[in-house]
């Protein structure tokens, strides 16, 4: 993003998020985190409802280590705006034909348009050594198209992905989100350090920095990733609406029908 709009977002969000949280750094509980998450989560629908009268794009790209949490920080920035605003692009592995073409080319169609969000969960980084001197140029043309791109680069901890991977291994709940790239990564974790190292060297512009969020507390890597993103964007607060539910039609001799109707069980 240009360092114009970086600052004019800088200075809407001061006024619109709330104050940082005083306990930072030691234990978050549950209770302080939701109370937080739910101020936030307001700010996001603030933030769609400037979207949408304003025709702005948004495009945020989420990158980074195995288990670091981008799926989690995804659904909580998405879990109280509307899908017709924030929608989420998970690409799969790309189609014969979709190799033949450019790397970036699969994405451009789920860009944003005006009046919309786009997150995306894994991105053209995914080639980002193959193509590291085209990236920053697309990205130009990104921003300079009046796209607003936000960059962020989720980490771990190597201990805290043991703990996170082992725990998908043991937990029947999360062996779905267990994959063969998963344990391969793990396996080189250096090697992959030092293809990030190559990826930001090659692709951290003034038009479209990375930013990096430290997730070995998932609560707070939450919260302060949200807050970054609100803080990037020159959004206006959602004035208070005065609003009276109209009364009810009368009846005027309605009756429900004795119809057979299939109710589904009730065994809670």
């Amino acid at each position: 993003m240009s360092k114009k709009g970086g600052k004019k977002g800088k200075a809407t969000a001061e006024t619109t998020t709330p104050d940082p949280m005083p306990s930072a750094g030691g234990k978050l509980g549950r209770k302080e985190y939701e109370a937080e998450m739910a101020v936030l989560q307001g700010e996001l629908v603030a933030l769609q409802e400037w979207v949408k009268r304003t025709g702005a794009k948004i495009c945020i790209v989420f990158e980074g280590r195995d288990t670091a949490g981008k799926g989690g920080t995804i659904k909580r920035i998405t879990e109280r705006v509307s899908p017709r605003v924030f929608r989420v692009a998970a690409l799969p592995a790309p189609t014969e034909r979709e190799r033949s073409q450019m790397y970036v080319q699969r994405y451009v169609t789920h860009f944003p348009a005006a009046g919309e969000v786009v997150i995306f969960d894994r991105s053209w980084y995914n080639r980002a050594g193959v193509e590291p001197d085209m990236v920053p140029q697309w990205e130009k043309a990104m921003v300079e198209s009046g796209i607003i791109l936000l960059k962020y680069w989720i980490e771990v901890r190597p201990d805290e992905q043991t703990r996170r991977l082992q725990s998908r291994i043991e937990d029947p709940r999360k062996i779905w989100k267990l994959s063969d790239m998963d344990l391969k990564s793990y396996g080189r974790w250096y090697d992959y350090s030092r293809a990030r190292d190559a990826m930001f060297k090659a692709s951290d512009s003034a038009w479209a920095p990375w930013f990096v969020a430290d997730n070995d507390d998932k609560k707070r890597g939450r919260l302060n990733i949200i807050k970054h993103v609100l803080s990037q964007v020159p959004y206006e607060p959602l004035p208070k609406q005065d609003i009276t539910l109209p009364k009810r039609q009368p009846a005027r001799g309605y009756v429900e029908p004795n119809l057979a109707l299939r109710h589904i069980p009730t065994p809670y």
